[in-house]
């Protein structure tokens, strides 16, 4: 394996394209820098420290991670709560995107920032802050998505539901509101009133899906959206393909889920997990209902297409929610179980999702089972594939390779991290690395592969690469 100190907060990264020596880098944008790491080496080639950041030292870092492999039990979960407060509390600018120009672009509280190398096309060139967006009047909430039209665009979204359709030179920008935003100021400000954090409860809440017909996909407090992006202007009108579907939403916060686009052909769907308390998943028809659908029994919409109660094969379960997006591959699309088991006496209620953060190794916390729904083409159907309660997907956001058909995750295993492979059609166990420290935790991070074959993904403090055979 190799690793590399990045500071915390790494949740996500991009591979480049090529650059005229042939090379890739990739970039990473964490909690305390901005960071640009040799595709070929692992080598760090740059850093740019965010504005009125200090940056984590490598000693610091070995040092959290040396005394967080020393405990177990409440007091490491009350380590992690420290270290959460510390690195996590308030973390903006998760949601990032990287044009063919190696431009990485990056939504923060109320801008769109975009970074790039100091000298274009060198890959060894410092990180310069290229330009910065800032969010017209007009437009209102901080941002919480970004991502790319297949015509170059950038598309952002608000947390008051405004969508932004913005030249990648800031030159220009097309801007919708969703329908029903209008609740969404008086909304947000209840929920801050309430002492919840903003991020885990308001009116958007996720990022966005972006189709190549145009179609840009966001889930609002209790609807999931089309909106229609023809080029020039974007569209909320049903006579431009545009819709929005309630979902259930019976706790009260809506979907914890990024929308993820799967299917084929004429059966081409948009998923999220809704906001009940024991979570569906839930099959919506991109492109409008077939003429002859039968709506499904006890669905809220006839644009669902599917919606699947989450047992984990335990039919005592009551309550399990998500707050990553639904995996998908091919027809398939799976759940994980983030919840602890337990949380220990003293520990705050309102933090038990920060309990897998830090500790989710550690067999006290450690969540276990993932659950795999499937759509048969054939039957116009959509139902439970299968279920595996010996793996725990703790916190990170799992990979599917359809190459090697195996669901890639990391998670606890008697006590150590590990990392996770499972059959995609079956749902059997057929890797287990073990590599034991808090050092290669995911910490939210979603997982990713290069063209090599190689898994690589952020860590509490760096991001890990493992070999690709």
């Amino acid at each position: 394996m190799q690793y590399v100190h990045l500071g915390p907060g790494h949740a996500g990264l991009a591979i480049s394209s090529k650059y005229p020596d042939g090379s890739r880098v990739i970039w990473s944008n964490g909690a305390d820098r901005i960071s640009k790491i040799d595709a070929k080496t692992f080598e760090l080639l740059a850093e740019l420290p965010r504005p009125d950041k200090e940056l984590l030292s490598s000693d610091e870092a070995d040092a959290n991670i040396a005394l967080m492999d020393q405990q177990s039990g409440s007091e490491l979960a009350l380590t992690g709560l420290g270290f959460g407060a510390k690195y996590l509390l308030g973390l903006t600018g998760i949601y990032y995107a990287l044009d063919v120009d190696n431009t990485l672009f990056i939504g923060g509280e109320d801008s769109v920032l975009a970074y790039q190398d100091q000298t274009v096309g060198d890959p060894r060139s410092p990180i310069i802050l290229r330009d910065e967006w800032k969010r017209p009047a007009e437009i209102t909430g901080g941002f919480v998505g970004v991502n790319m039209t297949f015509d170059g665009k950038l598309v952002v979204v608000t947390d008051e539901g405004w969508i932004v359709v913005l030249d990648r030179d800031f030159s220009d920008y097309v801007a919708i509101a969703l329908p029903g935003q209008e609740a969404a100021a008086a909304h947000n400000a209840e929920v801050v009133a309430s002492g919840v954090t903003l991020a885990s409860a308001s009116w958007v809440r996720n990022s966005i899906a972006v189709d190549d017909q145009g179609g840009i996909y966001a889930v609002s407090l209790n609807e999931m959206h089309k909106v229609v992006w023809d080029g020039t202007k974007l569209s909320t009108s049903p006579a431009d393909g545009a819709w929005s579907a309630p979902y259930s939403n019976s706790a009260g916060k809506g979907s914890g889920a990024t929308p993820a686009l799967m299917g084929y052909c004429d059966d081409r769907f948009v998923v999220i997990t809704d906001g009940d308390e024991q979570m569906n998943v839930v099959l919506f028809w991109r492109d409008g209902a077939p003429q002859d659908w039968e709506p499904i029994e006890g669905a809220l919409s006839p644009q669902i297409a599917g919606q699947e109660l989450v047992t984990m094969g335990d039919p005592k379960l009551t309550a399990i929610q998500s707050e990553q997006g639904v995996v998908v591959g091919g027809y398939g699309a799976l759940v994980v179980n983030n919840d602890s088991p337990t949380i220990p006496d003293g520990y705050p209620a309102k933090a038990a999702r920060l309990l897998v953060s830090y500790s989710g190794a550690d067999p006290a916390f450690a969540p276990h089972g993932m659950q795999k729904f499937a759509w048969d083409p054939v039957a116009q159907a959509f139902a439970s594939s299968w279920v595996n309660q010996e793996v725990s997907s703790a916190n990170g956001v799992p990979l599917v390779s359809l190459g090697s058909n195996t669901l890639y995750t990391v998670g606890g295993r008697d006590g150590k991290w590990a990392l996770e492979g499972i059959d995609w059609t079956t749902g059997e166990s057929v890797l287990t690395w073990i590599t034991g420290s808090s050092r290669y935790n995911t910490v939210f991070a979603g997982l990713f592969i290069d063209d090599e074959g190689h898994i690589l993904h952020g860590t509490a403090f760096g991001m890990v690469r493992y070999p690709a055979s």
